[in-house]
């Protein structure tokens, strides 16, 4: 008895290190094919080598499997072993979390942007995108509106979850299959304002969406009927295919080679081309777009013809009207003006229920837009190139935002930008306020309150009449960035 026992207790120790030997073998080439999943896109593979971290973490299972095996020869006990192992296990998890990409990343201060490639599903109703577990082993989550720490803007866009397939259940069924990526963002914050419509969505969507040539998906979260209609001529530039509503698609899992969640934002109103994704894409390509998208006829700001100016064309200026609020008091008396040095004056006023192919059009008509800060003035984007934009600023040292805003975008535009900056007798604030009033004397201690009362101060309860002759001085500066020939003679 004592024999057999001896006989049967020494290869214990054996057998549990061939086996261990055997588990980090296979552990091992299950990583060594993540390896090489991951970089043998190229014929080449055998001549390429893996990443530093990579190959840092392949060698910390190297090391752990020499260990093991020598361990198993001396038969040392089963519970080292058994430490061993759940080293290689964790070392083995690292590696295979270094292979996978994060899934969302911020792209700017402004957005966060999730994509995901190969077999992705999408649920609007639930507001979820499937991914493969071989992407991701966490739920990853993003709001699709490119404001991502304005938390007013953000308190009505839903989140959105990308989460793994599940471990043991099969993934929700396609009930219908795309062949080109999707992106999905939503139209809720604050779209309705032009400024936002253009700054939060058209632009990034420009940005996320254009490289793909038309060869795109757009699912669409707090969609808006009359916001998709009114900016469907360019939405039709960017995508060849009619867009899905995510809140009214049901129980529908709809299947993608590729989804994007969430628009990358460069800059306000603008496109750095040095940044992807999109190449080399500029506001030059955005506004050509534009052209596209409204069979806008004018590329550049100049006469036909004889490239001159003449009583058959007059330089245009438009003027952008106001209600409520930044109204300008003389906009007859601007008018008046501005024929009497040679131009051909229009005045609009741009709504909400504004055709916009309409408005883009009067707009490409003219040479000057003039027009108090407002989101009226983001119809800069379909001025013709070499066309010049006059920001009236508002009393309250605004120049900041009238500059961020409308100032900085409009060089990428292939505008010249000018400014008049309204003095405290020529701003409805002087009726009032006493004249050693902060809101005079120190706006920045108005602006240290905060945007809700500046915003009350100096844009909600500010109307302005401007001196006619300063203002004459800056038209006069405009001209002289027209190419013309006897418009001098015109304005004496």
């Amino acid at each position: 008895m004592m024999k057999s026992t001896r006989a049967f207790s020494r290869p214990e120790p054996r057998r549990a290190g061939n086996a261990f030997v055997i588990t980090s073998m296979l552990l091992s080439l299950c990583v060594l094919s993540l390896v090489r999943a991951r970089y043998s896109s190229s014929p080449n593979y055998a001549k390429q080598r893996a990443s530093p971290e990579i190959e840092t973490a392949m060698d910390s299972i190297k090391m752990v499997t020499g260990q093991s095996r020598k361990l198993a020869l001396n038969g040392d006990r089963e519970g080292a072993l058994g430490k061993r192992a759940e080293e290689n296990r964790a070392a083995t998890a690292a590696v295979v979390e270094k292979l996978q990409k994060p899934i969302c990343v911020e792209t700017s201060r402004r957005s966060d942007l999730c994509e995901a490639e190969g077999d992705v599903r999408v649920q609007g109703s639930s507001q979820t995108v499937f991914v493969p577990a071989t992407l991701t082993s966490q739920e990853w989550k993003v709001k699709p509106y490119a404001r991502k720490n304005d938390q007013f803007a953000l308190s009505n866009v839903k989140e959105w979850t990308l989460k793994p397939f599940p471990g043991d259940d099969p993934p929700p069924s396609c009930t219908e299959n795309h062949t080109v990526p999707a992106v999905v963002f939503s139209t809720a914050g604050f779209t309705g304002n032009l400024f936002h419509d253009f700054t939060d969505v058209l632009v990034p969507l420009f940005i996320t969406a254009g490289r793909f040539d038309g060869e795109v998906q757009f699912v669409v979260a707090e969609a808006k009927s009359w916001w998709l209609s009114k900016f469907g001529a360019i939405l039709s530039q960017l995508s060849k295919y009619e867009v899905i509503d995510a809140d009214a698609d049901g129980g529908a899992v709809r299947c993608f080679p590729r989804v994007i969640a969430g628009l990358s934002f460069h800059k306000e109103l603008g496109v750095d081309p040095s940044k992807p994704p999109g190449g080399s894409r500029s506001m030059a390509d955005f506004k050509a777009m534009l052209r596209r998208a409204y069979g806008l006829e004018r590329e550049a700001a100049e006469p036909s013809g004889d490239s001159a100016w003449d009583v058959r064309r007059k330089p245009r200026l438009l003027i952008i009207s106001r209600r409520g609020s930044r109204m300008l008091l003389n906009e007859r008396g601007m008018a008046d003006m501005a024929m009497s040095l040679g131009f051909d004056v229009r005045t609009a006023e741009p709504e909400i229920a504004t055709d916009l192919g309409k408005f883009a059009r009067l707009v490409n008509s003219a040479d000057v837009m003039v027009g108090v800060h407002g989101a009226g003035l983001t119809n800069l984007v379909f001025l013709p190139k070499g066309a010049v934009v006059i920001q009236v600023v508002p009393m309250g040292d605004l120049t900041w935002l009238a500059r961020d805003t409308f100032g900085n975008p409009a060089p990428a535009m292939e505008l010249h930008y000018l400014e008049y900056l309204i003095q405290a007798d020529e701003s409805t604030l002087s009726d009032q306020y006493p004249k050693d009033h902060p809101v005079f004397t120190d706006p920045q201690s108005i602006h240290r309150k905060g945007w809700n009362e500046l915003s009350r101060v100096y844009l909600e309860n500010q109307n302005v009449k401007p001196h006619l002759g300063r203002l004459r001085l800056t038209l006069l500066q405009a001209l002289e960035f027209l190419p013309h020939t006897n418009i001098n003679k015109m304005a004496q």
